[in-house]
């Protein structure tokens, strides 16, 4: 059996496209219809079901990406420890939100750097915009606090993050601890919101998990990067949800203060994505492991 023919199908198998999987093997789509027909034909039975979106694969489909997978892994490890033999230079792309990047990812990836690896990134937060760049082989590694439901990935707990509701010194001299924990947010009345989004998406799950509510008023400032927003409240602009590890020096400092700490906090997981069969690739392996291993401290 041809193996360009099985690479092929294994591709589209994982894509669940036949316009994904060209663009991931650099073929065009009538190419890689035709040697999956191809395949077909030799094999006597149908692979794939042809949906409206997309292909779903048959029994014979399933049993055969089972099989053939493993191997076809194992030659592009070996080609691949190949060329790094020679010194060939890989790049890694990666995507996720900016603030994560710049100040967890990016640090824990820089010792690779002058081991025949080169970094690029895509500084985004959306979780769909950048999911569907990494299927579409625009990226290489994408980091996201939402889990991807289906497609062509697989996917590693990264590490979880603590939630905070942070203020500057001024307006937490006006929410009352105690008034705070006794009845919810009420306590909070009066105090501007800073957040990432019109939606309140940080506010809205510490609302959620910590006072079982909703917040009932709008933002008063929005800033799309985490950073930002905690140079707002730090500022005096009001108050923000933000995680632990980006404003617990400025805590520590006591240019902003925690209003609550809940006996549970609000944790936000972050899930490390890529796409199914890709760690056979070195360079992106070993990215993928010490990313995990540096994980486990944060």
């Amino acid at each position: 059996m041809d193996l360009a023919l099985l690479r092929t199908f294994v591709a589209v198998h994982r894509a669940g496209s036949f316009t994904r999987a060209a663009a991931l093997l650099g073929l065009s789509q009538p190419a890689v219809t035709s040697q999956i027909r191809t395949l077909e034909r030799q094999l006597g039975r149908p692979l794939f079901h042809r949906r409206a979106r997309g292909v779903t694969p048959t029994a014979v489909g399933d049993e055969l990406a089972h099989k053939a997978a493993p191997h076809l892994d194992a030659l592009l490890r070996i080609a691949e420890s190949e060329r790094e033999a020679a010194g060939a230079l890989r790049t890694l792309h990666l995507a996720g939100p900016p603030e994560f990047l710049c100040l967890r990812v990016l640090p824990a990836l820089a010792p690779l750097v002058g081991q025949g690896q080169t970094l690029r990134t895509v500084l985004a937060p959306g979780t769909e915009e950048n999911l569907a760049g990494l299927a579409a082989g625009q990226h290489d590694l994408v980091v996201t606090t939402g889990r991807p439901r289906g497609g062509p990935f697989t996917t590693s707990v990264l590490c979880d993050e603590e939630q905070v509701l942070v203020a500057a010194p001024y307006w937490a001299a006006l929410a009352d601890p105690a008034a705070l924990s006794a009845s919810g947010p009420a306590a909070l009345d009066g105090i501007p919101v800073v957040e990432v989004h019109e939606s309140l998406p940080l506010v809205t799950r510490y609302w959620a998990a910590v006072f079982d509510s909703v917040p009932d008023s709008a933002a008063t400032v929005v800033a799309p990067d985490l950073r930002a927003v905690l140079g707002c409240v730090r500022a005096g602009a009001g108050l923000a949800v933000l995680p632990r590890y980006l404003c617990q020096e400025a805590l520590a400092r006591g240019e902003v203060v925690s209003l609550l700490e809940p006996a549970v906090p609000p944790l936000r997981t972050w899930f490390l994505v890529v796409r199914a069969g890709s760690l056979a690739l070195a360079h992106l392996a070993r990215a993928h492991d010490r990313l995990l291993r540096a994980a486990a401290h944060w």
